[in-house]
């Protein structure tokens, strides 16, 4: 089903659509949609400052490269991958195009998504830390941020972050391989093997009463005034944002190797899990700035918790959660678990997001199977969102608008699923 009416703006239950507040899974187009020209020069980033984060990244390769296996030559990326022939045909079904999958659910260091915010966000702070102390110098390698003078600088600081798992881990392993104390604030229904793993870092973790949301408010309460901490705010964080949004430049170069084509005549669409917003909407921005118009990118999320759906329908003026459309924000697709979307990312993105499609628990388990089966992907639940949404997707879109296109589906967590957790996932398809 597609909605294409302006929402009323006298009642937001209207503008909510009847499916959604029923837990339906829905494809959504963007009633808002605008040229991306004139959404990018009334936007508070710029090309400029998603090219300073791709700087800061390439300045901290070395030492990316001496604390952690599996990174080329520091960097932290994942491959492209085409999607098997008879998979990808079981996906489009009669419609053209091409399938491939921006595999960071196998992305080093954490193996997921989550790093290229939360990494990048603790690189940040350590440099602005280091700076201040008078440790930058020309010429330096910052293979030196791991030496006994910076780490006893950052041991006197703490890095918190409020998370459902995944935020929660990339930033402990990067601020503990800093030395960093770290402090994560989760939700107490948070997966209990993701509290665990979270301890076996040496993180401090604190569980509170309530959803996601709470968990993020109360950590970002404790750390207010602290002026040995720093707070990773999730909803709110520029930096988290502009991480994410450097993630297009490594797409950028994988396309091009591939030869696949991005321009007006070839359209792109980029399939992107949402939670609070963070992660799609950094990437969604970047490829934008990169592609205008050519890139479309489509949300994925859970009937139960689709916060950003729910938001950009309703309008921002405020922020609207899915408790006030009636739903309950139960899903097994916990990193998609979230009852507000960021007002950051729905205010920078609302007018660049092509779609947003909703998708059943069910769904997500059969297309977690399937793609383990069929192409050897070992996904979490919410990672498989993206192919979960592509056939409904499709299915409300006119051929010739897909004559030439591309799909890119960006899988978001997945290769440190513990062996008894994904076999449980295996069994519930």
């Amino acid at each position: 089903m597609d909605v294409t009416a302006r929402p009323n703006a006298t009642s937001r239950e209207q503008a909510i659509p009847a499916p959604v507040r029923r837990a339906e899974p829905i494809v959504w187009r963007n009633p808002h949609r605008r040229d991306a020209a004139s959404v990018l020069a009334a936007s508070a980033f710029s090309a400029a400052d998603m090219r300073r984060a791709e700087a800061r990244w390439r300045r901290f390769d070395p030492l990316l490269a001496q604390l952690f296996e599996g990174t080329q030559d520091g960097r932290i990326d994942s491959p492209l991958l085409p999607v098997p022939s008879d998979l990808a045909g079981s996906i489009l079904g009669d419609a053209p195009g091409s399938v491939w999958v921006k595999a960071d659910h196998d992305l080093p260091v954490t193996g997921c998504i989550k790093a290229r915010g939360g990494v990048y966000e603790v690189l940040a702070y350590a440099e602005m830390l280091a700076g201040a102390a008078g440790f930058l110098r020309p010429g330096l390698s910052y293979a030196a941020f791991a030496s006994g003078p910076f780490r006893d600088l950052f041991a006197r600081h703490v890095v918190a972050v409020g998370s459902t798992g995944n935020l929660g881990f990339s930033v402990g392993v990067m601020a503990r391989a800093l030395g960093f104390q770290v402090e994560v604030h989760m939700s107490h229904d948070a997966k209990a093997w993701k509290k665990q793993r979270l301890r076996a870092l040496g993180a401090h973790v604190v569980e509170h009463p309530g959803d996601y949301g709470l968990a993020v408010a109360a950590a970002r309460a404790a750390f207010s005034n602290r002026t040995d901490a720093h707070f990773v705010d999730d909803e709110n964080s520029v930096d988290l944002f502009l991480g994410y949004a450097a993630a297009a430049l490594d797409l950028q170069r994988q396309l091009a190797t591939a030869g696949i084509a991005v321009d007006a005549a070839h359209p792109l669409y980029v399939y992107l899990p949402c939670g609070v917003g963070g992660a799609p909407g950094g990437v969604a921005f970047g490829l934008t700035l990169l592609f205008g118009d050519a890139v479309r990118p489509v949300f994925v999320e859970p009937v139960a918790s689709p916060c950003m759906l729910v938001q950009l329908a309703s309008g921002l003026d405020r922020p609207v959660s899915v408790y006030e459309a009636g739903l309950d924000n139960r899903t097994a697709a916990d990193g998609l678990a979230v009852a507000s979307a960021s007002m950051l990312v729905a205010r920078t993105v609302g007018e660049l997001v092509d779609a947003v499609v909703t998708v059943t628990d069910a769904e997500l388990f059969r297309w977690l199977k399937a793609l383990w089966n069929g192409a050897g992907m070992r996904l979490e639940p919410s990672a498989a969102s993206g192919f979960a949404a592509l056939g409904s997707f499709l299915a409300g879109v006119p051929p010739s608008e897909m004559a030439q296109a591309s799909h890119v589906v960006w899988t978001t967590g997945g290769a440190h699923l513990p062996d008894q957790e994904f076999e449980a996932a295996l069994a519930r398809a």
